[in-house]
């Protein structure tokens, strides 16, 4: 299991935030121009860029300029690895639980020998 990978702290970073993970939430139903995705938010054009920006920068979506307009993407690739990182944490706690429901059932066959 990974303990410390920069991907991560920068995905996580990223979607600390409500309005990049609205964005993401968006993007995931498919591209869309950068007028688009800010239009349900209450910023201007620079204050929502910077947060473009943050999503670029930690590979959770990618832009292209056509003309006048720009459009972002989805990126999978480092949401698989935040997913792998759930699923990985998801497994520690599961078998920590299985422990404790054994440890708890082998306590209970004692309690009734007495």
């Amino acid at each position: 299991m990974e303990t410390y990978s920069p991907t991560l702290d920068d995905v996580f970073h990223a979607l600390a935030d409500a309005t990049r993970r609205s964005v993401v939430t968006r993007l995931a139903k498919g591209s869309a121009s950068i007028m688009e995705l800010m239009a349900p938010h209450r910023l201007g054009l620079p204050a929502f860029l910077k947060h473009i920006k943050v999503l670029e920068r930690c590979g959770l979506i990618t832009t292209q300029k056509a003309g006048r307009v720009r459009t972002c993407a989805l990126k999978q690739e480092n949401l698989l690895a935040v997913e792998k990182w759930f699923d990985e944490q998801q497994a520690v706690w599961k078998s920590r639980y299985d422990n404790l429901d054994t440890l708890l059932v082998n306590l209970k066959g004692n309690d009734d020998e007495t």
